[in-house]
Parts: structure tokens; C-alpha cells; sequence
């Protein structure tokens, strides 16, 4: 079990792991060795919190399938294990935002003073707008 927050738990069994060929300069082993790793976690089959679920496939973005299953890569080192734990990482620190339910917008009212700045403002702009037209009468 992977510890994510104070109640919540992840599975080893949950997320896959896949091992490809990573891009970029390498030398005499490029192309041979498969170093870059891809996680996949299922959201919708895993046993976190449905609102949990929700906000974690809304922060993910374009790393969600339409199966509901995040994919994260890391391809940064040139070890298997250095890939390994950073993909891991970034998907705790994924989750870890998505059990952060976010705050509630309290509703507030402009004051009468700015209200007033507003209008004050407005009159003023309008006037320099009246200032530009020609006068009238004559062609």
C-alpha cells in the first residue's frame, strides 16, 4: 500500500507500469535499453473517494484516457529506477492535489463608494469622447 494522504491508500496492484525505449542522446546503449517507464493508473476502478476521482481526471487533462485511466511518463535519467520513482511522484503529487477540495467563492457586493468611482469615471470619459465631436450647423 502507497500512502497519499492521512485516509487515503493506493495499491501497488493498481498501477501498472511499462518500461519503454526513451529518445535523446545515448551513446553505444541507445536503442537497446528501455529506460523511460509509463505509469497507468485506472481512476475509475481505483478505490479512492468519488469526489477525489472527479477533480483528479479534471486536473490530469490530456493525460486521461476516455477509459478514465492516467497515463504518466518519466523519461528524465538514464536509470529505470530514477524514472520509476519520479513518474510515482508526479502521480502522488497528482492525487495529492486532487483530495484538496477547493475553497467556495463567497459572494460579495461592490460598495457604494466604488460604485460611485465607477459612474465618476464613466462621466468623465464620456465627456472627453463629447469634446471630439464637431459642432453643429455649419458644413
Amino acid at each position: 500500500m502507497i500512502h497519499v494522504t492521512g485516509d487515503i491508500f493506493i495499491d501497488e496492484s493498481e498501477i501498472q507500469e511499462e518500461f519503454v525505449r526513451s529518445g535523446g542522446p545515448g551513446g553505444q546503449h541507445v536503442n537497446k535499453v528501455s529506460t523511460a517507464v509509463q505509469l497507468r493508473f485506472n481512476v475509475i476502478g481505483s478505490r479512492l473517494p468519488q469526489d477525489v476521482k472527479t477533480r483528479l481526471i479534471r486536473l490530469a487533462g490530456k493525460k486521461v484516457t476516455d477509459d478514465g485511466v492516467v497515463l504518466i511518463s518519466s523519461r528524465e535519467s538514464r536509470s529505470r529506477e530514477t524514472n520509476r520513482a519520479e513518474a510515482l511522484e508526479k502521480l502522488l503529487s497528482l492525487i495529492k492535489k486532487a483530495t484538496i477540495a477547493p475553497k467556495r467563492r463567497l459572494k460579495t457586493r461592490p460598495t457604494f463608494s466604488a460604485k460611485q468611482k465607477r459612474v465618476d469615471e464613466k462621466k468623465v470619459r464620456g465627456g472627453a469622447k463629447k469634446m471630439r465631436k464637431k459642432v453643429g450647423g455649419e458644413d
